[in-house]
């Protein structure tokens, strides 16, 4: 699989609802990054696991979430920053847990305008992005990212990753 694809950036092999005996068994053949959705299995898998395995939290993420997240040693990731108050909360938890060593956010953005989505809007992006990189010392911006529509009978997600590219294009030019 890692021919095919190419590419020197890790794949992420989501593990959200699989046991860790399938976890492990990916780990085994090579595998080391995994996303998991919830916080609670999270944190339930994690010790059950090799220590160089790497954490991608890929799902909504509540603040009063954030303390036992951050208590897993190997999280390497944190997909789904949607609001300032989430950030300092990371930031904040991020400073005393992690012995200094920065935590990568990526900002989600909701590109589709879709109510059932998590994320900020495209419009307040920017501004976010740039509070994240410059009031939260213990985060590092690693990007965006986006949930795009399902099915072709939505729309299809083309629409929603030429925003996200938009999105990107705004917060490079102003967030350094």
């Amino acid at each position: 699989v890692r021919e095919r694809v190419g590419g020197r950036a890790e794949r992420i092999a989501v593990s959200k609802t699989k046991p860790a005996e399938l976890v492990a068994a990916a780990h085994a053949a090579g595998h080391r990054h995994f996303g998991e959705n919830y916080a609670q299995e999270l944190v339930a898998k994690a010790p059950l696991l090799p220590a160089d395995v790497r954490w991608h939290f890929i799902g909504h993420l509540q603040t009063n979430k954030v303390k036992e997240l951050l208590a897993v040693p190997n999280l390497a990731c944190v997909h789904t920053v949607d609001s300032l108050k989430l950030a300092r909360e990371l930031d904040k938890r991020s400073a005393a847990l992690r012995a200094g060593e920065p935590l990568d956010v990526m900002v989600q953005v909701n590109t589709s305008a879709e109510g059932n989505k998590s994320g900020c809007a495209p419009e307040e992006c920017v501004e976010l992005c740039h509070e994240v990189s410059a009031s939260c010392a213990s985060l590092r911006l690693a990007g965006l990212m986006c949930i795009g529509k399902y099915s072709a009978d939505e729309g299809g997600a083309a629409d929603d990753f030429a925003c996200l590219v938009r999105c990107r294009a705004l917060v490079a030019a102003s967030v350094r």
